[in-house]
């Protein structure tokens, strides 16, 4: 009897170690899938690689068009007409406290939502920036940023033109200029810049630049009359959905919508696109902020525009 208990007990104990053990690897295999499942949510939660066409808001038109040409690419164009009643542009004011040429940084979901607008996109390049790991990146929501080249919001001008830097201009008749070198005329009331004025006058202009890799883009473009903006945002460095296009290539889109002038906006992590709907921001493009889709950057400035509902 005592060593039919004694093996009894023994037995009872490797159950128990065997189903701890279980438990405890099954728990941590799980934690070590978790950043995947994470990571797959966000891919799936991307916009379609369809193509798409419909009018958001009185005065504006979006299309999305998927392609396979060279690499997957999916490109967001949206047409808006300045001169429907109700289509008014603004781009993100200067601090209220502080020195005021600094903006605070946000997400342009957190811009369309506190603006009340219908349709909001990244604008200027920006400083300081570092991107390390999904923990470690400036600027966060609320930090003080800095745009690069001319920014002109409600009139007030809170950052210089730089020669170097070609501006988009939308005056108080609202009517739109993209000029290069960047300097708006004095009735400018919202005026954002970027790196290069990439066509002129319907023509390409050739980028100085060695690198023209593809990239994620923003880019806004005008008719000659200057009633009609484009703006043309495509996502990227995301294999096998987007990796996004070359200057070349964007120039050709660009060009295949007949603009007059296209201004190149900061992209990369920055590229995103958004509008109100039912009350709520949401996502037009698949962002790509510290490496994960989906997830927008906060960033110095923005432009916006309002527009009446269908």
């Amino acid at each position: 009897p005592h060593f039919m208990n004694s093996f009894t007990n023994k037995t009872r104990f490797l159950h128990l170690n065997k189903s701890i053990f279980t438990t405890f690897t099954t728990a941590a295999g799980f934690i070590l899938l978790l950043p995947l499942i994470f990571y797959s949510w966000r891919c799936f939660s991307r916009p379609p690689q369809t193509n798409s066409e419909q009018k958001l808001f009185k005065g504006i038109v979006y299309k999305r068009n998927f392609g396979l040409t060279a690499r997957p690419t999916v490109v967001h164009v949206l047409t808006i007409d300045l001169s429907v009643a109700g289509v008014k542009a603004l781009v993100t004011p200067p601090q209220v406290i502080g020195k005021n040429n600094s903006t605070s940084a946000r997400t342009t979901s957190e811009f369309l939502r506190e603006f009340k607008l219908q349709l909001a996109v990244n604008a200027n390049y920006f400083h300081p920036f570092r991107e390390n790991t999904p923990w470690d990146y400036y600027p966060h929501s609320g930090d003080i940023t800095y745009a690069v080249g001319q920014a002109i919001s409600n009139g007030k001008v809170y950052s210089k033109a730089d020669k170097n830097w070609g501006v988009l201009c939308v005056s108080q008749q609202n009517r739109i200029q993209i000029l290069d070198p960047g300097n708006c005329p004095n009735n400018t009331l919202q005026g954002i810049a970027g790196s290069d004025v990439f066509v002129k006058e319907g023509e390409s202009v050739k980028s100085e630049s060695k690198q023209d890799k593809p990239y994620p883009r923003v880019a806004v473009a005008s008719n000659k009359q200057g009633n009609i903006l484009w703006l043309i945002v495509v996502d990227g460095k995301q294999p096998l959905y987007s990796e996004g296009v070359t200057i070349a290539e964007l120039t050709d889109i660009v060009q295949s919508l007949g603009a007059y002038t296209a201004l190149n906006l900061d992209g990369g992590g920055s590229t995103t696109l958004v509008i109100t709907k039912n009350g709520k921001p949401k996502l037009l493009n698949s962002p790509i902020h510290t490496k994960l889709p989906m997830r927008e950057r906060p960033v110095a400035n923005h432009l916006g525009f309002y527009a009446d509902s269908l």
